[in-house]
């Protein structure tokens, strides 16, 4: 029977994505390991289908209460996979080490268990805050590693696209309006600009809408002239899929701006009270945009402030900026079918 590495991460999508590298790395210091991951459903799929983590078991379950709780139970298969583990990984807190002792108890040989957040460890960005906590030097480099879409995830987003009506090899533009919170988002007008100008260049815009994005898009709509295709409701697996035919993502702070970025794909982030040093994609195809600077001290005072400068972007600024992504993209691809605007109003 095969030796695992067993990891558990009780965050949402954005926060496991930055913890791709860190599993990466092990998957190098354990080669001959199953990886196994205990996390958000949607997460631990998508990590599946790109072959990152081998086999997964909700956070929110029962075995894993079960094994918080130090019962234990014949079908448990969080605690059949630490009955053969050399590393049990937990990025969350343990003040007095009760889980690090638990995970010893059902089995694992070594465990680790250490929130990322832990004022101990001095690294500034989250994903090198991932890979601290559990004893591994970041690298530095930017494009360290990626998300590789396996081509079940590429027929999918293909299948959404063409329920719309969309060809299959145009040249596309994906836009996700919403955030976690609606004090991440740059205002509807803004985006409502950057469709009109991708429209004109000749690609093709299309906004995702997912569980917590209806206002936003709804208020882009309403200021568009010529409105852009919506898919809405989609699972994690075919916005993935979307956005592997993408030559430019456009998105908030958010999860799946993180997915376009370790995708590969060229992604212009839009950031405010949160600090871009910590939070922001990585990678020389990732431009982070933000206003001035946040000034707010906690999150309360974000939230009652109405002003929000450092969402307060230059449209011209942003406009130029997704037109040098898509020219790039344009001579890379060789596409004579995209036509470059002659101004960028």
């Amino acid at each position: 029977m095969a030796r695992t590495v067993v990891m558990i991460h009780p965050g949402g999508l954005g926060d496991v994505l930055l913890a791709v590298q860190a599993m990466s790395r092990l998957r190098t210091r354990f080669p001959k390991h199953r990886l196994v991951l205990c996390a958000e459903d949607q997460s631990a799929k998508l990590l599946i289908e790109c072959r990152v983590i081998d086999a997964w078991a909700p956070a929110q379950g029962r075995d894993c209460a079960d094994l918080f709780a130090g019962v234990e139970s014949p079908t448990n298969q969080i605690q059949r996979w630490l009955e053969t583990c050399d590393l049990a990984i937990g990025w969350m807190k343990d003040l007095d080490g009760t889980f690090c002792k638990a995970l010893k108890t059902a089995g694992a040989q070594e465990a680790i268990v250490r929130s990322p957040f832990s004022a101990t460890i001095r690294a500034t960005h989250q994903r090198d805050r991932f890979l601290e906590a559990i004893n591994e030097i970041p690298s530095g480099s930017q494009q360290d590693v990626s998300l590789r879409p396996a081509e079940r995830l590429f027929n999918v987003g293909r299948v959404c696209l063409e329920a719309e009506g969309l060809v299959t090899g145009q040249f596309l533009v994906v836009i996700h309006p919403g955030s976690g919170s609606v004090h991440k988002c740059v205002s509807p007008g803004t985006l409502a600009s950057l469709v009109r100008v991708v429209q004109d260049f000749g690609a093709t815009p299309v906004l995702l809408e997912g569980p917590a994005d209806h206002e936003p898009v709804e208020r882009l709509l309403q200021l568009c002239v010529n409105r852009p295709t919506v898919l809405k409701g989609l699972d994690i697996l075919r916005v993935a899929g979307v956005i592997a035919q993408a030559q430019l993502f456009v998105g908030q702070d958010s999860g799946v701006t993180h997915l376009a970025g370790l995708m590969g794909v060229r992604t212009v982030a839009l950031f405010g009270p949160t600090e871009p040093d910590r939070w922001a994609p990585r990678g020389p195809h990732v431009s982070v945009v933000q206003g001035v600077p946040c000034l707010c001290q906690s999150w309360d005072a974000v939230s009652r402030c109405e002003a929000k400068p450092c969402l307060e972007i230059p449209q011209n600024y942003l406009e130029e900026l997704c037109l040098s992504h898509l020219k790039v993209a344009a001579a890379d691809r060789g596409s004579p079918a995209v036509s470059l605007p002659v101004s960028c109003h």
